[in-house]
């Protein structure tokens, strides 16, 4: 007779009848959650579907690589089909947009593995982008997530098909069987006079010295970003092709971690540098900072317990995050996955101080130096345990008068010619490896 009244309010006899254990409570409340799970997993499904924000597309000898970005996390499937050869890639809850059928204007006739891309709505909850494939293809697909001004990304790589035994097609390209890049186009800059060499490179034992340079990021991974938009990845591209000019002509055997507008990872730039058996590794960079006014050339080496000034260690955390900013698949493969050897030998880390030293000597009469002596910081490209090593930071494109000078040919020309005077030094006096 009291059932219909608060339970405050009964007497105290009755609110015995009512109470309950803890087990029944635990019950009850397990049972309340129960009910609660298909409202959750409905609210779930109606959250926003994902919306395609950008595509773009890098064509290159070494591998093409598609890029779709989007708000939230994108689940893909993804399967070749013959006669003729294409790659399909469907991606689920999502819906097209102007922007993703946008992406076969993104191709390139001079594209060496893509012929043309399509995209359109397969099912109502299906996306289906068909790549028209030039030849047959290795195909890797993975996802990424936020990282700088990125949101989440679908990573589509298209290696030659003969890398398909590889754990990792990037590191199989040190095999040398990918065809050379295609020559690049001539830019809007004057021809240049004919670079005479007044020596020649030293021949110990029969050998040429050879020299690895690595114009940094690339690809996906555009580098430091100027305010007049001039972009890190161009400028030293354009200053390492010129110092191998200049190297070559001096008698030296040079190869480059790229030769063209393409995303290497940093633990394959270090394998390419051993896999050729180079004497020196030089990376290139032209970085920014937080305070525009920061300006100056550096030349740093690697000490893996740390960097000896902020600014080499800001450096650093930037360039090594270039793998996370370019889009790395793991491989799954420890022999690949640590190509980047946590070891150092004292006796290379003294000749990357002196070879470094030999090139900071030369640059400091391009520009105003950091420091006067070589900077160290733990950088990840540099981690090449028996190759004399260093990072060569040209000057800064968050500056704006540095920028003015990075966007000039004339002192990439000069910088070139400083990193090749730098390594021909060092070289003339140094004991090659054998």
């Amino acid at each position: 007779m009291y059932a219909d009244r608060p339970y405050c309010q009964r007497p105290k006899k009755f609110r015995s009848m009512v109470k309950l254990t803890r087990r029944q409570i635990v019950r009850q409340a397990a049972g309340f959650l129960f009910v609660l799970t298909p409202i959750s997993a409905a609210l779930a499904k109606a959250s926003p579907p994902p919306q395609f924000a950008a595509v773009r597309i890098w064509p290159a000898q070494a591998y093409t690589r598609i890029t779709i970005e989007a708000t939230r996390a994108l689940s893909y499937q993804h399967f070749t089909l013959d006669n003729p050869s294409r790659l399909v890639v469907d991606i689920g809850g999502a819906s097209i947009n102007s922007v993703l059928q946008g992406i076969s204007s993104k191709v390139q006739p001079s594209d060496p593995y893509i012929r043309s891309v399509r995209a359109g709505q397969n099912t109502p909850t299906t996306v289906r982008v068909v790549i028209d494939l030039k030849q047959s293809v290795n195909a890797q697909v993975f996802t990424l997530t936020p990282v700088g001004g990125f949101k989440y990304r679908l990573v589509i790589d298209l290696y030659p098909q003969h890398t398909a035994n590889s754990d990792d097609p990037m590191m199989a390209l040190l095999n040398g069987n990918v065809p050379p890049p295609q020559t690049p186009r001539p830019s809007q800059q004057p021809e240049q006079e004919p670079y005479v060499p007044s020596e020649t490179a030293p021949r110990r034992g029969g050998r040429r010295p050879i020299v690895m340079l690595d114009p940094g990021h690339g690809g996906e991974d555009p580098g430091a970003i100027s305010a007049g938009g001039l972009r890190e990845k161009h400028v030293v591209l354009s200053i390492a092709r010129e110092a191998k000019r200049r190297l070559e002509s001096l008698g030296y055997t040079v190869y480059m971690t790229r030769n063209e507008d393409v995303f290497i990872p940093l633990n394959v730039r270090v394998a390419k540098a051993r896999a050729r058996r180079a004497d020196v590794f030089v990376s290139i960079h032209a970085d920014s900072f937080t305070n525009p006014t920061a300006r100056g050339t550096g030349v740093y080496i690697l000490n893996p317990r740390g960097a000896s000034s902020a600014a080499a260690k800001f450096l650093a955390q930037t360039q090594n995050n270039a793998d996370a900013v370019g889009g790395v698949q793991s491989s799954g493969n420890r022999h690949v996955d640590n190509a980047i050897l946590d070891m150092t030998q004292t006796a290379t880390m003294k000749d990357s101080r002196r070879l470094g030293q030999s090139v900071l000597s030369q640059l400091g009469q391009l520009n105003k130096l950091h420091k006067g002596r070589v900077d160290e910081a733990n950088f990840a490209v540099l981690k090449a345990p028996d190759i004399p090593s260093i990072l060569v930071e040209t000057a800064f494109l968050s500056n704006p008068d540095e920028e003015r000078l990075l966007a000039s040919a004339s002192f990439r020309q000069q910088c070139a010619q400083a990193i090749t005077t730098g390594i021909q030094r060092y070289l003339n006096t140094a004991a090659l490896r054998r």
